[in-house]
């Protein structure tokens, strides 16, 4: 393919990559979702990662069908990427495409889910080794002895199972021997010339330092000639004699190397000394290179000893850095494996990846399935997670979300949007349990504030499109109440339900106009989320656990007490007593009563 082939690479940035890299080579980075390289070349690091993405996933892109759902997919990996051992890990993690082939996935979940556990049965000292090694690794800039070193921490730690089996086999005696070696050489080891690190061998150290001091005065012969001609030399003959001492002092080098360096027809004084400086760093350079082969060869016969362990390992490593990122993530999360369905989308005691602090877990779920109870869990969940035991109904292609505001429903949406896309891209899911099926195409929209005719056509430009293509469609769609009158959005909104049955997609809508939709099919159930009350600080508490078949709701005078007992002015309390009364005053000063004194919220 050609460059320009690619999403993404115009003209400007062809000739860029072309300039830097040549074609080739540009498109194998490309080939191999090799962000560095690309940023190397010049490349914005997120133009990058935009190109890569799409070169590598092109249809897994296609999924993600609304801005709000690339949000979401975005938000993801760069908490997922937060969590990498090295930087190139981090630009791999960023790459990650939504998959359509449930094999890739299972494969991907396989190792994922392997290194979560790995991870978790390393105790904090092994984990900080790790992250030392693979820190040390990325600043090398992966070179084989940083490699080696690394593989040899990762076998020292006992990182075991299958996503470490590469390293399984390796002679630790022989890389120990080879990374010795390594540590003595800058760079690489290959078949071109081997540059060797200062501290390797002393004859190669002083060669160095002769070589150095020589090319010094070569720089600056003319001063070495004025020096020498001091007033004692009264012929040539004595000059090139001193000459000679002078520059033996100065070098380290024999007096007969230095001699030997000197030409035999100089034209006058300062084409002696010159010529004699030319002649020394050549003689100096050749001793240099001589003995840094001679060293050079020493160490690739102790880096034999690791035989082809060296080249396991700087192959490997690099890939085990990727996988164990994730791992990190899905440990740290307690993320648990999802099992793979043809249909229906189901949690049990899911939590939102992007809410900060303890959250109630909430069960869900819509299509067909069979989630479980504890057993389908994936070693994660403690009694703490579990929602009273909560299982999802199953049969339903669409549920309408009803209830209190502030009540989780715009991100109940987001954590079932979270779940599909991680689910699609391999990785593990933030629920003591899941099913989750595969879907073409994810319509994730958020509620908008705005009130007006081109937020609506936007909106339904959004939304419509990727339902009515054919494929698997999963529609999570919050409040078009809040983009068009009330009475338009509950017929748009009986719309979009009858559609969605009707393409055989699954859908999630939030409204607050239940009531006034129109019979739902049978394959569709309205869903509540109910206020309970408020807590002793007149915050309004929730129970985030959906009530299925049941239209939810926020009480009003839970509200109303919360401003009567807020209100400061005398006038206006006066007025929300007012409104109590027309609630229910007896409910009102109930709630305050219960909030003052419940000893739950002590």
């Amino acid at each position: 393919m050609r460059l320009e082939d690619y999403w993404g690479i115009g003209p400007k940035t062809s000739a860029l990559l072309t300039t830097e890299l040549g074609e080739s080579r540009a498109v194998e980075a490309i080939e191999a979702a090799d962000v560095r390289a690309l940023v190397d070349a010049g490349v914005p690091r997120g133009r990058a990662t935009r190109i890569l993405r799409r070169a590598n996933g092109e249809a897994g892109m296609d999924v993600l069908a609304t801005a709000d759902t690339r949000a979401v997919y975005d938000d993801l990996l760069s908490l997922a990427a937060g969590y990498a051992l090295t930087e190139h890990a981090a630009d791999r993690i960023r790459v990650l495409t939504p998959c359509l082939d449930r094999e890739a996935i299972e494969s991907r979940l396989d190792d994922v889910v392997a290194a979560r556990d790995a991870w978790k049965r390393l105790g904090e000292a092994e984990r900080d080794r790790v992250v030392e090694a693979f820190t040390a690794y990325d600043e090398a800039d992966g070179t084989d002895r940083a490699a080696v070193e690394t593989a040899l921490t990762l076998r020292d730690v006992g990182l075991t199972g299958e996503t470490f089996t590469a390293l399984e086999g390796l002679d630790d005696e022989g890389l120990e021997a080879a990374a010795d070696a390594l540590r003595d050489v800058r760079g690489a080891i290959d078949d071109g010339p081997v540059t060797v690190a200062a501290g390797a061998d002393a004859e190669l150290d002083a060669r160095r330092e002769r070589l150095a001091a020589a090319e010094t005065l070569a720089d600056s012969a003319f001063d070495v000639l004025e020096q020498v001609r001091d007033g004692s030399v009264r012929d040539f003959e004595a000059l090139t004699a001193a000459t000679v001492d002078h520059v033996a002092a100065e070098t380290g080098a024999d007096p007969g190397t230095v001699r030997a360096a000197a030409p035999e027809d100089a034209l006058d004084a300062a084409d002696f000394v010159s010529a004699t400086l030319r002649g020394l760093v050549e003689t100096l350079e050749d001793a240099v290179e001589g003995r840094e082969a001679t060293v050079a060869d020493a160490l690739r016969e102790r880096i034999d000893e690791g035989g082809g362990d060296v080249e396991r390992a700087a192959a490997v490593v690099g890939d085990l850095a990727f996988q164990l990122s994730l791992g990190r993530f899905a440990a740290e999360y307690r993320l648990t494996r999802p099992r793979l369905v043809d249909d229906g989308l189901a949690v049990r005691d899911a939590r939102s990846l992007f809410v900060d602090g303890s959250v109630q877990p909430v069960s869900y779920g819509v299509g067909t399935h069979s989630l479980g109870g504890d057993d389908d869990a994936d070693g994660e969940a403690t009694a703490a997670d579990v929602a009273g035991g909560v299982k999802p109904p199953t049969g339903d292609r669409v549920t309408v979300l009803t209830g209190a505001n502030s009540g989780g429903k715009t991100t109940l949406l987001e954590t079932l949007c979270a779940v599909a896309l991680l689910t699609s891209m391999g990785l593990p899911v933030p629920a003591s349990s899941a099913a989750v099926g595969g879907f073409d195409r994810i319509v994730f929209h958020r509620r908008h504030a705005s009130f007006n005719a081109g937020v609506l056509e936007s909106t339904l430009r959004s939304v419509v499109p990727p339902l009515v293509e054919s494929g698997r469609t999963l529609m999570l769609v919050d409040e078009f109440e809040a983009i068009t009158e009330p009475g338009r959005a509950a017929d748009l909104l009986n719309g979009l339900v009858d559609l969605t049955v009707e393409r055989e997609a699954l859908g999630v809508y939030v409204t607050h106009l239940a009531e006034d939709l129109n019979p739902l099919p049978d394959t569709a159930r309205i869903d509540g989320i109910f206020a309970e009350g408020l807590t002793n600080d007149l915050a309004l508490r929730v129970d985030y656990q959906p009530r299925f078949g049941t239209i939810g709701r926020s009480t009003p005078e839970f509200i109303v007490s919360r401003l009567v007992a807020n209100a400061a002015d005398r006038e206006v309390r006066q007025g929300f007593e007012h409104l109590a009364a027309a609630v229910g005053e007896a409910a009102v000063q109930r709630t305050l009563s219960d909030a003052r004194w419940s000893p739950d919220d002590a």
